[in-house]
């Protein structure tokens, strides 16, 4: 089945979810109304904390696309779960991810994810992530590592060049047919992290392909601390557990050994040399976090709960968590 009609044209719902949202948000929605490309529908999935909260958001005075909020309480939030449920709200040609905090560059973002979708052996594309004005030199790099100038189309083939990079695609910014979405059974209902990488690898095995679309471009980067950097690590490596047959199948670490390698590189051939040890002692947590995330099942609840960021993914239970 086509995605583009005769004349062309294709239709897109893009679905946020939402929590605790700054003035990102609005200049996501500000560029998203400004799109070459309109999106019919705009589904924000408001996580929420308390019933207050129900008050904290709007659309913006005179929005020019159909906006639908949808509420859903902390403890019950997803990164899968969540997803698919909006998911479901749709009935578009194209489903749209995206996070509250990635704002679009320009007005073709949208035109530029579906482009690809001419050839019917696609199934999802991803956004080019380019950093903050405030980002590092070494967040800068690591989204140069992670989202190259080139645009790519990733199929089975590539599995023994890229290994766990062939699965690589971001809800950042990502697009998926929806008619093969939900004939692979779309994203999974319950993980801590990776939905989009668990859909991309169903999507590969699938004899689909991914494209990485260089030329939409999304603002997004992180600062984030030691710890930070430890915990996030320690959820993708639980995640990496929890779907071994996806993740520990094919190589991973030696991706963050290689990140660190080009890194050190770049650092060296600037003269940042002091900017090194910044780069080890994160390179360190990010090690640590991961290492320890992959054998969560081995360690008492108490510290997985203190070493996670997700701390609401464990409330049905420590045992239920790990399937």
């Amino acid at each position: 089945m086509a995605v583009f009609d005769e004349q062309g044209k294709v239709n897109v719902d893009v679905i946020i979810p939402i929590y605790r949202p700054d003035d990102k948000l609005y200049s996501l929605l500000s560029m998203l109304e400004k799109q070459s490309l309109k999106p019919k529908n705009i589904f924000i999935l408001r996580t929420y904390s308390d019933k207050a909260a129900h008050d904290g958001f709007k659309a913006p005075d005179g929005y020019g696309i159909d906006m639908h909020i949808h509420y859903i309480e902390k403890k019950n939030f997803d990164h899968g779960g969540t997803r698919r449920y909006g998911a479901s709200l749709s009935s578009a040609d194209v489903l749209m991810f995206m996070t509250q905090d990635a704002v679009p560059v320009n007005e073709f973002l949208i035109e530029e994810l579906v482009r690809p979708y001419k050839d019917n052996r696609v199934a999802a594309t991803y956004a080019r992530q380019v950093p903050e004005a405030n980002a590092d030199i070494i967040e800068r790099f690591t989204r140069e590592f992670n989202y190259p100038k080139e645009s790519m189309i990733k199929s089975l083939k590539d599995l023994d060049r890229l290994g766990i990079k062939t699965y690589f695609c971001s809800n950042v910014c990502a697009t998926y047919r929806r008619d093969i979405y939900e004939k692979l059974g779309g994203f999974v209902d319950k993980t801590i992290f990776n939905e989009d990488m668990i859909m991309a690898h169903a999507i590969i095995h699938a004899g689909y392909m991914i494209a990485y679309r260089a030329e939409a471009m999304v603002v997004h980067s992180h600062v984030y601390s030691y710890l930070q950097q430890f915990s996030r690590n320690f959820d993708l490596g639980v995640s990496h557990r929890q779907y071994a047959d996806v993740f520990l199948k094919v190589r991973s670490e030696s991706e963050g050994m290689r990140l660190f390698k080009s890194t050190l590189r770049y650092l060296v051939d600037r003269k940042e040399y002091l900017l090194i040890p910044d780069l080890v002692l994160c390179t360190a947590f990010k090690y640590m976090g991961y290492k320890l995330g992959v054998n969560y099942h081995r360690l008492p609840r108490e510290i997985v709960l203190r070493c996670t960021m997700n701390k609401d993914y464990w409330n049905d239970g420590f045992r239920n968590a790990r399937q």
